[in-house]
């Protein structure tokens, strides 16, 4: 169990699951549907199972990659800590369990099961053929709030549409500036990304334009719902973790790109659910 936690870096869950709580409890606070437990259950079981497949299928279609690229000789299937065929085995288990998990939840989310695995299991190609690639992973952590809302409410709704923007241009943003460590090795192998296709300058500046639009979809939401002094405190959190990792990594210098892409967003994401909570708490309960 140790070696596929290791597999899949069960760590990296911080990025999207606070957005699935934002989600859900939007779903529950803003509705007239109420709070159950068995429903939260099931929710983060969808979460585990749906990212524990996308990150095992991409360890497993990566691996000769991974054991060419100095940077990632060490992980699992290179170094022979997990074997192909049991990685592979353990994306079908979780991806059997997903579908199975969404079929307790309701029809909505049974029919749309396969699309959330498509687009989450598809990223693991994107490299091959576009530097597009790091929109479709923001794609698949994006469905993380509308997916826990549309298990709460079965329907669509326009905030947590704007939350799961968010995730995507501030997913996307990050992994671009992640993917500069390997701008020399994708450009050997032939493989693609934005800063291969523009150069680390120029990523840079995308990665910018991209958080500028992620910044603006946690804001937008003030307009569609009330919140309290909660909300916007975690806005304003948010966005300064967003600036504070161009703070770090320069186009001469991406020494702290680790320190940008794993602890800031970490945090900023947890926090930024925190607020969020807070301030469905106080709206609700305390009548803020």
């Amino acid at each position: 169990m140790k070696k596929y936690f290791s597999l899949v870096l069960f760590a990296h869950s911080v990025f999207a699951l606070p957005f699935a709580m934002i989600g859900f409890f939007l779903g529950v606070t803003t509705t007239d549907h109420p709070f159950n437990w068995l429903l939260l259950v099931l929710v983060l079981l969808c979460m585990v199972f749906a990212r524990n497949a996308a990150m095992a299928f991409n360890r497993y279609l990566d691996r000769d990659i991974d054991a060419k690229n100095p940077r990632t000789q060490m992980r699992d299937i290179p170094a022979g800590k997990v074997s192909a065929n049991s990685a592979l085995i353990f994306v079908i288990v979780n991806c059997i369990l997903f579908v199975a998990t969404t079929a307790f939840i309701n029809s909505l989310c049974l029919y749309l099961s396969p699309v959330a695995l498509f687009v989450v299991l598809f990223y693991s190609y994107t490299k091959r053929f576009t530097a597009l690639c790091h929109l479709v992973l923001g794609l698949g952590l994006s469905l993380a709030p509308i997916g826990a809302y549309i298990a709460v409410t079965g329907q669509f709704n326009i905030v947590p549409v704007l939350y799961s923007f968010a995730v995507l241009f501030w997913v996307s943003g990050f992994d671009i500036i992640y993917a500069l460590q390997d701008e020399e090795f994708d450009k050997g192998e032939q493989l693609h990304s934005i800063p291969s296709a523009l150069g680390r300058k120029k990523a840079l500046r995308l990665s910018e334009f991209l958080h500028v639009f992620s910044a603006l979809c946690v804001i937008l939401p003030i307009f569609f719902t009330t919140f309290s002094w909660a909300y916007y405190l975690g806005v304003a959190f948010f966005c300064s973790m967003l600036i504070y990792q161009h703070l770090l990594v320069k186009p001469n210098d991406i020494s702290k790109v680790n320190r940008a892409f794993q602890t800031s967003n970490g945090i900023a994401s947890v926090v930024f659910a925190v607020c969020f909570l807070l301030d469905a708490f106080l709206r609700t309960y305390l009548k803020f």
